[in-house]
């Protein structure tokens, strides 16, 4: 039997330790994420049917809400901080699905409250009711706005972490 010598081809060896190189730098820092889920209040006396909650850090408000959200951070489209008379408000835009859901609930639950409950930061270590706005009209565009239970850094990381969460949406939904 006669065995040869296969040589080493010298060219595969490039592209294979560029690859290898390439992997390592993969290594980045992930973005920011948040969570939003918004609740409507429950008229429910029975217990599960209902949860209440603490709104509100400096004079808690209880809420009874339904314990399944309507609206959630895959219904969002953009986020942003406005300024406001004395701060600063959050506004949700929503995609299709979440506007007719805010619209529909908003119609049909005139001077009950909106429970907003976030998750923010590195981990989503941060997790607070932000806010529990009384529906005082139809919201037929789509668009949240409340005043949250929160400083201006804690808004922005929240900001931020929808709207990587909403461009993370639709390149999912896109593909």
């Amino acid at each position: 039997m006669n065995f040869c010598a296969r040589r080493f081809n010298l060219y595969l060896l490039l592209p294979a330790m560029l690859v290898l190189a390439a992997g390592c730098a993969t290594d980045k820092k992930k973005e920011q994420l948040a969570t939003l889920r918004v609740h409507i209040e429950s008229t429910a006396n029975t217990p599960e049917n209902n949860h209440s909650i603490s709104v509100l850090r400096s004079k808690p408000v209880l809420v009874p809400i339904a314990p399944d959200p309507f609206l959630t951070e895959a219904n969002v489209i953009a986020a942003r901080v406005l300024e406001a008379p004395g701060g600063f408000a959050v506004q949700i835009k929503f995609d299709e699905t979440g506007t007719w859901m805010l619209e529909q609930y908003s119609s049909a639950n005139p001077g009950r409250h909106l429970a907003v409950f976030g998750q923010w930061g590195e981990k989503l270590v941060h997790t607070r009711w932000l806010a529990a706005p009384i529906i005082s009209r139809r919201i037929p565009d789509g668009q949240l706005t409340f005043t949250p239970d929160a400083d201006r850094d804690e808004i922005n990381q929240l900001v931020l972490g929808l709207n990587n969460q909403a461009k993370q949406n639709l390149g999912g939904s896109a593909k």
